[in-house]
């Protein structure tokens, strides 16, 4: 292997080592080992994968630390790779000299305000394992084009920009998991100006990534923030399954944030949420011009706005989940606007304050939508269980909705107004209101009312 100590480096934090890294890129075997230490660079190192050949960077077992004290990023994996991820689609030297760059069990550390971990340009299959970038801008930071890239058990921690960053990248598979990726103040994983297919976020600890931490002014971010409206940006085959996705509030904020235009031509889609726990921002998962969506099996907590507001999006899927607060300060409730073609299904949403939710009209409120179906669903002690709002084709059946506080503070189970036309509310179990149970023009028909 190339011992760093064989081409000058000392290690001790203080010398700056920058050449001996270099004299070890362009004069070793490919395997850049880093005895224990510290080693401080003032400038990238710069590897261009297709004249130095295959690449490994390994860091004894996480006993090495790199200390980056310039501006840009530590190390910089340059590619030609310009294909798929096709094997007819690899060109020159991509199989030989270029695949599987393979960086292990190193610490990166910020010095620099303009520090970054690793960047990455053109590479097929690089893999990141037991890897922490902390006190740097972005921890990892994939541009232009990549492929294959797979990024597992890493600590992505208390940067100033952002955890995972896929800025401006064509870039199809990618597989991120059982790694924490928290208090980076721009958000943990942010997907802007990309066109990413193939992305699987699996057993992660994503939380905290907002300004809080670092004591700065606010701007929105979230722990999976995905931007679409930029000009021929798009987002597809999605999964997000099995992680702790929480934060503390802030403005603009959400844990799950996807965000396209409402006229796009190719919105995001074909997404998979389930399995999560999410919970503590200001709206938890906020959805916007997107179109065929699951979200499934999660459980979701504590909102300063609502669980989960969908606007301008449609063929959404939302079963299984259970919606509640989880401390006094903060509230709970979903929100559909401007949306169409609608399943909510098997899901609960339960406010336990006793004044009812903050700031909310309904547990469930629709405004300006069309073709909702609302099944087998419960709405507990919610001041309003489902509120509709210049809505139509909009269908509740099989639902429970019921205040069950010691006093009752409940004014409607169900409530339409505006223009409303061609609802069916059939066969749900409704309690006992201070209003009209069912109000509003509505085709309402089996549903057992209870005094209790």
């Amino acid at each position: 292997m190339s011992n760093l100590m064989r081409f000058g480096a000392v290690g001790d934090g203080k010398a700056d080592d920058t050449e001996a890294v270099r004299h070890a890129v362009a004069e070793g075997d490919g395997m850049l080992h880093f005895p224990p230490g510290t080693y401080r660079i003032t400038s990238t190192i710069e590897v261009k994968l297709t004249g130095q050949g295959p690449l490994g960077i390994d860091g004894t077992g996480g006993a090495a630390r790199v200390v980056m004290a310039g501006k840009g990023p530590a190390f910089r994996l340059v590619g030609s790779h310009g294909g798929t991820g096709d094997p007819a689609s690899r060109k020159g030297n991509v199989q030989t000299h270029q695949r599987m760059p393979t960086i292990k069990n190193i610490e990166v550390e910020g010095a620099h305000p303009e520090a970054d971990g690793f960047e990455l340009i053109r590479t097929m299959q690089p893999v990141f394992e037991g890897v922490m970038v902390t006190r740097c801008r972005h921890g990892i930071h994939l541009v232009e084009r990549n492929r294959n890239v797979v990024i597992s058990h890493c600590h992505l921690y208390f940067n100033t920009g952002v955890g995972i960053y896929l800025d401006g990248v064509n870039l199809h598979q990618i597989n991120i998991a059982s790694s924490h990726i928290s208090y980076n103040r721009r958000g943990g994983i942010r997907i802007e100006r990309s066109e990413v297919r193939n992305l699987q976020i699996t057993g992660n600890d994503i939380e905290y990534n907002n300004f809080r931490a670092h004591k700065t002014e606010p701007e929105p971010t979230a722990e999976i923030y995905v931007d679409v409206s930029a000009e021929g940006a798009s987002v597809n085959e999605v999964t997000i399954a099995s992680n702790t996705i929480q934060a503390t509030e802030s403005p603009g904020g959400a844990n799950i944030r996807i965000k396209e235009k409402p006229d796009a031509s190719r919105p995001p889609g074909l997404f998979a949420i389930s399995g999560n726990v999410i919970g503590s921002q200001e709206n938890n998962v906020h959805l916007t011009g997107c179109y065929g969506i699951a979200l499934s099996g999660n459980t979701i907590y504590s909102c300063g706005h609502r669980n989960l507001l969908i606007e301008d999006s449609q063929l959404v899927n939302v079963s299984g989940n259970t919606f509640r607060r989880h401390t006094p300060k903060y509230g709970t409730g979903v929100r559909f606007e401007r949306s169409t073609d609608i399943t909510f299904a098997g899901c609960a949403i339960h406010d336990e304050s006793e004044s009812g939710q903050p700031k909310l009209n309904a547990l469930l409120e629709l405004a300006d939508c069309e073709r909702i179906n609302v099944t087998g669903s419960q709405f507990l002690n919610g001041v309003t269980g489902v509120d509709a709002i210049n809505c139509a084709q909009v269908v509740l059946t099989g639902n429970t909705i019921c205040d069950s506080r010691d006093k009752p503070i409940a004014k409607h189970a169900v409530r339409f107004s505006g223009k409303d036309e061609n609802h069916l509310v059939a066969n749900n179990v409704i309690g006992k209101t201070s209003g009209k149970p069912i109000a509003g023009a509505v085709q309402a028909s089996g549903n057992v009312v209870s005094g209790k």
